[in-house]
């Protein structure tokens, strides 16, 4: 006869999904959000676990900036700290190029554990690129330090509303000087974003057939070539190539009457060709409660639609509202992820 199970051997639900929490810019609003984002955890978030990333008694001052009881929050099941010393004393909205190295040493902590699989996911504060670079340390972005640090050969960024059919954005370039967009423009670079955006918003987001719609690079999609040829001799023939592939790629459409409802509500996403082309239009529909997604990556990354607001810090008046939707995102991902 066997034995009664015992609590031990009884069985166990899922693992909660572990995020790790990048603080960001200590001098920005990065500490202050994660604090008050985090104060309900337990209730918003229930079956997840976060690690913070970050100097501790810094967390605890701008905790208390936003009426936030931080040793509380940690004293949760649902939410852990762990201490990284700042490499010098901070004062909220004065920039100090000493601390640009402790930004860095948070962000290389997390891509490190979701590398290990320690965690699931990270979610990362605003960062200050002037300060890293005053720190003698060159750095374009969050998007492409992650992609250098996963030896990640593309990566796409993606901006993302929040809601029931959200508008998302991605970009075919990033950070790059207006100047140098076209040369960067490939057919097989574009097939490769395609795929990429393709795929995760398949297995990340639970889109089972992703519509992409691409926007030309010139004004009118280049007017049969009158207002130059990148439509026709780079953006078109990557779509078809793309649609051959089985990649619902449409376009290319001009970028001043494509963000419109006919348009996006048979839409999963925009792609457009570089940042300034479609973060406008997305950040004028969803400020302070966007987020941004790194696609591509062998780990799930999310992050505010907005910077360090240096002369919001420490005041307690700073929007928590982008931080907990690039929590809610990558809580979920994680789950899709797990789940495939």
């Amino acid at each position: 006869m066997n034995a009664p199970a015992t609590s031990s051997s009884a069985p166990r639900g899922p693992r909660p999904v572990r995020i790790a929490i990048t603080t960001g810019e200590p001098a920005g609003v990065g500490p202050e959000l994660t604090a008050a984002a985090l104060a309900g955890a337990s209730a918003h978030w229930p079956g997840a676990e976060f690690v913070v990333l970050g100097d501790e008694t810094l967390m605890a001052q701008r905790a208390a900036a936003s009426n936030v009881d931080w040793a509380a929050v940690l004293a949760g099941q649902h939410v852990s700290g762990e201490h990284i010393a700042l490499a010098a004393p901070v004062k909220a909205g004065k920039l100090d190029a000493a601390n640009g190295p402790y930004v860095l040493a948070l962000l290389d902590r997390a891509i490190d554990g979701a590398m290990a699989h320690e965690f699931d996911a990270i979610v990362t504060a605003p960062l200050q690129k002037s300060t890293i670079n005053d720190s003698g340390v060159p750095f374009t972005g969050h998007t492409e330090y992650l992609a250098e640090r996963t030896k990640t050969p593309r990566v796409v960024m993606m901006l993302a509303g929040t809601g029931a059919r959200p508008l998302r954005v991605a970009l075919a370039t990033t950070h790059l000087p207006l100047k140098d967009v076209s040369a960067a423009l490939t057919i097989d670079g574009l097939i490769e974003t395609l795929r990429i955006v393709d795929h995760d918003l398949r297995h990340h987001f639970g889109v089972a057939a992703p519509r992409i719609l691409v926007t030309g690079l010139n004004p009118h999609a280049g007017e049969n070539g009158y207002l130059g040829r990148e439509e026709i001799d780079v953006i078109s023939p990557a779509l078809a190539k793309a649609t051959a592939e089985g990649i619902d790629a449409r376009g290319p459409y001009p970028a001043d009457t494509l963000f419109q409802p006919r348009y996006l509500n048979e839409a999963d996403c925009v792609l457009a060709m570089f940042h300034d082309q479609g973060l406008p239009v997305l950040k004028y529909a969803t400020f302070g409660e966007g987020i941004n997604v790194t696609l591509g990556l062998p780990i799930v990354r999310t992050s505010v639609d907005h910077g360090t607001a240096l002369d919001l810090a420490g005041t307690g008046r700073a929007d928590a509202g982008s931080l907990i939707a690039a929590i809610d995102t990558a809580v979920s991902m994680a789950r899709h992820r797990r789940a495939i």
